[in-house]
């Protein structure tokens, strides 16, 4: 008898103590892997992970929390795989770097991180700022403030007076000397040290500036700024601390350059020729366009004073541009990873992409794949992300109407849930 009821106690316990779920009914629901729109699937979730997907409504306990989305589009979580969450632009932008302090630059990081994550987007790839959005990293992580997912390169390296040289443009008195540790390198052994130093620092990923910039204080915005050599020795020094490794890239030969030297991305890719398509294709390097950002600084430069006299021939040069070559990457066959650059534009219109992606050819399912399953790729987390089904994280957006007809309706997400947990709901 004793035995008995130290059984039962022990099977009422582990009822007691069974995981409540979330069930969700999707009333159509975008089979990204695919490519088909499916009606009337019903989503299991435990804690933060997809317990089931499945066209038969499973019981619904009296404890468990059950989601009516019947009416909506619903879709895995989008990855933007280019944004700079401590920052956004703003005439003041170039002397805000003298009045604001970190503090100031921390607290704004928070409303962005929240702009980005209500516009659907649940992960993000920071793609260099100050070790600011390694503690934003943090505090999102723990739940102490809200934001997508966040996968970091901290600050990016750059040569001397590159496209991230943070003191470009300071009188000489200021500019002194940075170096490895402020992400600038010249040669090889600084390469080295600068990637151990972001691994140091709490970095994801490393982020190179392999030409110039539109928006740095520079002449140049396409020209070279690594040698091949120095590239090699960030990215095989990036493999031992198993970091990928972006290349922001305007230029035709700084593109060859990273290609070869083993990056995983090209960001931008303005002047890509169609040799640099053949080496990408090849060695399967990713474009992330940032099709948004190159119209946006397009548009700013036009505005008196809005930036300084040395970038505005750079943007209006540079920024339409990056269309046109997205489409011939595209169509070439060249591996895309949705990135916007959002921080050059306003936070939260991340989706617009979509939208300049659409416009020269790429089908929406096309499109959403590039901001789930090829970005959970590059990102290197296929395991985790990038499709709704049994094992990853419970990141699901979910969208009024169809958006495979009306692709605007990607600018209305209407429901967010990240890590099994919703922050948005209407």
């Amino acid at each position: 008898m004793k035995k008995i009821a130290l059984y039962l106690v022990f099977c009422i316990s582990f009822l007691s103590n069974a995981q409540e779920k979330t069930i969700i009914h999707c009333g159509k629901f975008v089979d990204v892997e695919n490519a088909k729109v499916l009606d009337n699937i019903y989503v299991t979730i435990i804690g933060d992970k997809i317990e089931s997907v499945s066209n038969v409504k499973p019981i619904v306990a009296e404890k468990d929390l059950f989601i009516d989305l019947s009416k909506k589009t619903v879709m895995p979580g989008l990855i933007d795989m280019h944004v700079h969450l401590e920052h956004e632009t703003n005439a003041k932008q170039y002397l805000e770097e003298f009045t604001l302090n970190d503090a100031d630059i921390a607290y704004k990081s928070l409303a962005y991180a929240e702009k980005t994550l209500n516009a659907g987007f649940t992960t993000v790839r920071d793609l260099g700022g100050t070790n600011i959005n390694i503690s934003l990293r943090n505090a999102i992580d723990k739940g102490l403030v809200k934001g997508p997912r966040v996968f970091t390169a901290g600050k990016s390296i750059a040569t001397t007076g590159g496209h991230a040289d943070p003191t470009n443009g300071y009188r000489s008195d200021l500019m002194g000397n940075p170096g490895p540790d402020e992400g600038v390198v010249n040669g090889v052994d600084d390469c080295a040290k600068a990637v151990r130093q972001r691994y140091k620092d709490g970095s994801d990923l490393i982020k190179i500036t392999a030409s110039g910039g539109v928006l740095s204080v520079a002449k140049s915005g396409e020209n070279s700024q690594f040698t091949i050599e120095e590239i090699q020795a960030i990215v095989s020094t990036a493999n031992d601390y198993g970091f990928k490794v972006a290349a922001h890239c305007h230029g035709e030969e700084a593109m060859k350059r990273a290609v070869v030297g083993g990056v995983h991305s090209i960001e931008h890719g303005t002047y890509m020729s169609e040799d640099v398509m053949k080496l990408m294709k090849e060695r399967g390097t990713y474009l992330v366009p940032t099709v948004t950002a190159g119209k946006s600084v397009g548009l700013f430069a036009k505005i008196p004073n809005y930036y300084p006299d040395v970038v505005v021939p750079k943007a209006l040069e540079i920024g339409p541009k990056i269309q046109n070559t997205f489409a011939k990457a595209y169509k070439y066959g060249v591996k895309i990873a949705f990135g916007t650059d959002a921080g050059v534009f306003a936070h939260g219109e991340n989706w617009k992409e979509f939208i300049y992606m659409n416009e020269v050819g790429m089908p929406f399912m096309e499109i959403l794949k590039t901001a789930t399953i090829n970005a959970s790729d590059l990102l290197g987390q296929s395991s985790n992300l990038g499709t709704i089904e049994k094992g990853k994280f419970a990141d699901i957006i979910a969208v009024d109407g169809d958006p495979t007809k009306d692709i605007n309706l990607m600018g209305k997400v209407t429901f967010v849930m990240k890590g099994g947990k919703i922050y948005k709901s209407e």
